[in-house]
C-alpha cells in the first residue's frame, strides 16, 4: 500500500506515523516472501522440485534429466512432477568434491 492510499481522505500530518506505516508494510512484504519460499520438512526431509534442484546445482533442467537417466540422483516422480531430497543433492556434491592439490 502506498502513502497516497494511507493519506487519502485523512488528515495525517505526522511524518512519524507515515514512517511506521511504511515500516509495517515492508515487514509484511518480507514475511510474505519468507512464507512463499518456505518448504516444510516431511519426515525430517526437505523435498525440492526439479527447477529448484537445477538452481541448487547450477545446472540446466536438461542436465537434471541426464542425471536421472544415468542414475546419479534418486528422485520421486509424482503425477509427472519430479522431486528430490535436498540432502541427496548435497551428498552428490560431497561425493564429487575434488580438494585442491598443494
Amino acid at each position: 500500500m502506498n502513502e497516497e492510499e494511507w493519506t487519502s481522505g485523512m488528515m495525517v500530518e505526522d511524518e512519524q506515523v507515515l514512517e511506521i506505516i511504511k515500516e509495517i508494510d515492508e515487514e509484511i512484504a518480507r514475511a510474505k516472501k519468507t512464507f512463499k519460499e518456505y518448504r516444510p520438512l516431511l519426515g525430517g526431509n526437505r523435498w525440492i522440485t526439479d527447477r529448484e534442484a537445477a538452481e541448487f546445482l547450477k545446472v540446466s533442467r536438461h542436465t537434471m534429466l541426464s542425471y536421472r537417466q544415468k542414475g546419479l540422483l534418486p528422485y520421486v516422480q509424482l503425477c509427472g512432477k519430479i522431486l528430490y531430497l535436498e540432502r541427496d543433492l548435497e551428498e552428490l556434491l560431497q561425493q564429487n568434491y575434488v580438494p585442491a592439490v598443494k
